[in-house]
């Protein structure tokens, strides 16, 4: 069985989706795979040495920063050449793909539909693309690969697609995501410089992330003459621009700490040195963030709508994320009471647990042989 596995976001810095791939290419090879396996479009061998890799020339130049280009680039005939030999196609990160295979199987992942569902909140041009092309490409999966059940519950809403076309698999937790010793969490204070009590949001600067709402309920807990500031870690996405005008207005300026991207590997000494995690995101296909921070040991409070619930459990406190005061409620129990904070730390540690990395890639095994199999 050969499997060819889509693999573009690895040449980009590893945030989600790219995290989700490289962590499965890298528990498959641990079950000596390398020589099933073909990356396409894979052109960092510093990852992957020993992996087999194809790469497919890109006409489109100007757009070779997007996963777009792979709707046109996957229409031309030619493109079959590159196939040869593998079984099965693995189409990791939902991009709509044309290509006309002969003899090979599809599969693709749906993580969300964030850009369909939410069109404000993406450029025009990628919720045309997505409107008008995924639909095809879901449609002529032989499998979708779901990474929750409210993201399968979308895909078979929006797309009618059988409820038994689709396999509901779980990210995992990187094992480097764990309670850590004093020394290293003191060495990320002085690195970013965070010499005080704080509560820690990591994800995207995105409209559907929530933040003005997490903003707001802040600036209600500091009126509870608490010291602690709050520490947003992520990337500028589209239409930010109302979380600073939500801090100005505020006057939140020297309270609100902006690190930007952060790389992985000091991300869980971050998570460590948090008092407490906070994520209101409104609509996640996953949300790994809270798991990162549960696995850490961190007390964590996000919202109670999308694929949320369904990663914290009853490991964290979960709230409307359009309630200000609930979520500010929520905040100002957790720092101010001893015993339910290390009571959200055990249940977080132990959740946690359910979620790896080598489950994740033993189902995806299983997804391959089943539709491997199929006639």
């Amino acid at each position: 069985m050969k499997i060819g596995i889509i693999s573009e976001p690895l040449n980009q810095p590893l945030t989600g989706v790219g995290n989700y791939l490289y962590n499965l290419i890298k528990e498959l090879l641990n079950k000596n795979l390398c020589n099933n396996i073909v990356l396409i479009n894979y052109k960092n061998c510093n990852i992957f040495p020993t992996v087999n890799k194809t790469l497919i020339n890109n006409p489109l130049k100007k757009i070779s920063k997007t996963y777009l280009w792979y709707a046109y680039i996957f229409a031309l005939n030619s493109i079959r050449g590159y196939f040869n030999g593998l079984d099965i196609i693995h189409n990791p990160y939902q991009a709509p793909t044309f290509f006309d295979l002969k003899g090979q199987k599809y599969i693709i992942t749906v993580h969300d539909l964030i850009q369909i569902l939410f069109p404000k909140e993406v450029k025009p041009l990628v919720h045309l693309v997505q409107k008008t092309m995924l639909p095809r490409t879901i449609r002529t999966a032989d499998k979708i690969i779901s990474v929750s059940h409210n993201t399968k519950k979308d895909v078979i809403k929006y797309f009618k697609i059988p409820e038994d076309k689709i396999e509901v698999i779980y990210n995992g937790v990187n094992e480097e995501y764990k309670p850590l010793p004093d020394n290293e969490i003191e060495k990320i204070r002085q690195k970013y410089n965070l010499e005080y009590p704080f509560i820690l949001y990591v994800g995207g600067l995105a409209p559907n992330k929530n933040i003005p709402t997490l903003i707001k309920a802040f600036y209600k807990l500091k009126k509870q003459r608490l010291l602690h500031k709050l520490v947003i870690i992520g990337a500028k996405r589209l239409k930010y621009n109302s979380i600073f005008e939500t801090i100005d207005k505020l006057n939140l300026q020297k309270d609100v700490i902006f690190t930007g991207y952060v790389p992985e590997e000091d991300l869980p000494a971050l998570y460590n040195a948090a008092d407490l995690f906070v994520y209101p995101s409104i609509y996640e296909g996953f949300g790994l963030p809270p798991l990162e921070a549960m696995a850490c040991g961190i007390p964590v409070i996000t919202s109670n709508s999308s694929s949320l619930p369904e990663v914290v459990g009853n490991a964290g406190i979960m709230v409307d994320p359009y309630d200000v005061d609930g979520l500010s409620r929520a905040m100002y129990e957790v720092l101010t009471n001893d015993g339910l904070r290390e009571e959200l730390r055990k249940r977080g540690l132990e959740r946690a647990k359910l979620f790896t990395w080598k489950k994740c890639a033993e189902e995806h095994l299983k997804v391959y042989e089943e539709v491997y199999k199929m006639k």
